[in-house]
C-alpha cells in the first residue's frame, strides 16, 4: 500500500535531514518514506521518531531544494529492503546499496529488512575455526575465530586504514575445505581520498573478486552514516546465510558512526548522556554488533572486524568503552609504537581475543600454536617490567637474566610486532619460535621439555 501525505498541510519544519511532520497517518517506526521535490526527484528516508502528535522523518539524501509548500511525502507499507543477489561479490555502493562503479543495479532475488534477521539465541553456536589475517600479533598472539567480533581500537593518526585494507585483501580459510569465503568492506565517513585508496587497493590486489564493498563520504548526510553498517551486514546476512560463505566484515571508522549518532540525536532534541551521546547507545551499538555470529545448522557465519579510533586516546571513552562490553576482546594500536617506526603498532599487552581457545590449537591452526602465544605474552610481558625497573636504576645494575628480557622486549617489537608485508601463520610462529632463544630455557614456563627440545635447542 502507498500512502500519499501532502507536507503543506503536515510539514512543521525541515532541520537538516529531518523533516518534522504533524501525525496525519498511522504509521510505525523505520517505515520506508520517499520525500519529492519540486523537481520530481525522490528523496529516500524512513521513520524515525513518532508521538501522538508528531513525527519525524530522516532524509537520507540531502534536502537542499525542498520546501514545505512543494514536496510531498510517500510512507510505504514496509520497512527499508535492500534488493541482494549472486552477483555482489565484486561490486562496489554507496551508503544505502546504490552501484558507485557504474554498473547495473544488482539483479535481486530477495529484499531482506536492513535492520537484520532476527537470531534465536538458543539457535546461536559457539564461534569456531580460525581466520589468517597476515598480521602476526593477530593471528599468533589473538587470533579472530570464525564468528567472533573482533574491534581494533586504534588513535588519530595512526595507520588503521592501511591496516584495514591489507587484512581485507590478505585474510583468507585455511583450507579449502573450510568453505567458501568473502569480505564486506565498509568505510563510514571517510573522505574520497580514502575512499578511492580504498577501492584501488582493493582492485589493484585481485581482493575486489570475493569482497562487496560499500563506502560512505564524509560529505554525505550524517542519517546515511546511521544505514550503511545496516546495508552491509544485510549483504553480509544474504552471502553468510543464503548462500552458505564465511564472511569477514570490516567496519572503519565506527567513531564517525557514534558522532553520527550523538549529531542526529540532539537534532531529534533528545536528552544526551555521557559526553553528549544519546543513551541508547549501547543498545544502538549491540544491533549492529550482534549481527556477527554462527547459527547451528546454516553452513555461513559471520566475524567482525569494527574499527573505531580513540578520542583523545581514551580507552574510557563511551564508544571503546561501550563497544568493549558488547564484543569479545581488542586489539589496541599504539602511539609510542608507531613513533618507533613500528608497523603494525599493535600493543599486545591490553590486547586481548576472548575466543582465541576455540579457534586455535590441534584441529584448527597448530598444537604448539596455543603455548607458543602464552610464553611469548609472558615473556612480553616481564620485559615491560624489567624496562620500568630500567629506567630507575639503569641496565647496568641488573642481573643477567633480566637484561635478556630486555633484549628479548626490543627483538619482539622489531621482529615480531614489525613486519613489512603479509605472514602466514607458520611464518609468525617461526619468528616466535627464534626470538625466544636467547632466553634461558629455565623461565619458560609456559613451554613443555618437548617443545623446549624441538624448537629452541636445535
Amino acid at each position: 500500500m502507498l500512502l500519499d501525505v501532502t507536507l503543506d498541510r503536515c510539514a512543521t519544519r525541515i532541520e537538516g535531514p529531518l523533516l518534522f511532520l504533524r501525525r496525519a497517518v498511522n504509521v510505525g517506526l523505520n517505515t520506508a518514506v520517499e520525500v519529492v521535490g519540486e523537481d520530481g526527484r525522490a528523496r529516500i528516508g524512513r521513520v524515525a521518531m513518532l508521538s501522538d502528535e508528531q513525527m519525524v522523518v530522516q532524509v537520507l539524501e540531502s534536502t537542499s531544494g525542498l520546501g514545505l509548500e512543494d514536496a510531498r511525502v510517500r510512507l510505504r507499507d514496509e520497512p527499508l529492503l535492500f534488493g541482494v543477489g549472486p552477483g555482489m561479490l565484486g561490486r562496489v555502493f554507496d551508503s544505502i546499496g546504490r552501484p558507485l562503479d557504474g554498473g547495473a543495479p544488482v539483479p535481486a532475488v530477495t529484499r531482506m529488512r536492513i535492520d537484520g534477521l532476527a537470531i534465536n539465541p538458543a539457535a546461536r553456536a559457539l564461534p569456531r575455526d580460525f581466520i589468517e589475517t597476515g598480521v602476526t600479533t593477530i593471528d599468533l598472539m589473538n587470533s579472530l575465530v570464525r564468528g567472533q567480533k573482533l574491534p581494533l581500537f586504534s588513535a588519530g593518526g595512526l595507520p588503521h586504514d592501511r591496516l584495514a585494507t591489507e587484512i581485507a585483501r590478505r585474510a583468507r580459510l585455511r583450507s579449502e575445505e573450510a568453505g567458501a569465503f568473502a569480505t564486506v568492506f565498509v568505510g563510514i565517513g571517510v573522505s574520497h581520498d580514502s575512499a578511492e585508496a580504498f577501492r584501488e587497493a582493493m582492485e589493484g590486489s585481485g581482493a575486489l573478486a570475493h569482497t562487496v564493498m560499500f563506502l560512505n563520504r564524509a560529505d554525505e548526510p550524517s542519517t546515511q552514516r546511521l544505514l550503511t553498517p545496516r546495508y552491509a551486514l544485510t549483504a553480509a546476512e544474504y552471502l553468510a546465510f543464503t548462500e552458505g560463505r564465511h564472511v569477514l566484515v570490516i567496519l572503519t571508522d565506527m567513531t564517525n558512526y557514534c558522532e553520527a549518532l550523538r549529531e542526529v540525536s540532539a537534532s531529534h532534541g533528545e536528552i544526551p548522556s555521557r559526553k553528549g551521546y544519546p543513551g541508547y547507545m549501547y543498545s544502538d551499538l549491540a544491533g549492529i554488533y550482534e549481527r556477527a555470529g554462527c547459527i547451528s545448522g546454516v553452513e555461513g557465519t559471520i566475524t567482525q572486524l569494527p574499527i573505531l579510533t580513540m578520542p583523545g586516546d581514551d580507552i574510557g571513552h563511551p564508544i571503546p568503552d561501550l563497544t568493549g562490553y558488547i564484543t569479545e576482546g581488542q586489539i589496541v594500536l599504539d602511539r609510542e609504537l608507531d613513533r618507533k617506526g613500528i608497523y603494525p603498532p599493535v600493543r599486545v599487552l591490553p590486547s586481548l581475543s576472548r575466543l582465541m581457545d576455540a579457534g586455535t590449537g590441534e584441529g584448527f591452526t597448530h598444537p604448539d600454536h596455543p603455548a607458543l602465544a602464552h610464553q611469548l605474552f609472558a615473556a612480553y610481558a616481564r620485559a615491560e617490567r624489567v624496562r620500568l625497573l630500567a629506567s630507575v636504576m639503569g641496565e647496568e645494575g641488573l642481573p643477567e637474566s633480566d637484561r635478556k628480557f630486555l633484549a628479548f622486549g626490543d627483538r619482539f617489537e622489531q621482529q615480531l610486532v614489525n613486519q613489512g608485508k603479509g605472514r602466514s601463520l607458520e611464518e609468525s610462529m617461526h619468528v616466535g619460535w627464534e626470538i625466544l632463544k636467547g632466553l634461558p630455557s629455565v623461565e619458560l614456563t609456559r613451554l613443555s621439555n618437548q617443545q623446549i627440545a624441538k624448537y629452541l635447542e636445535t
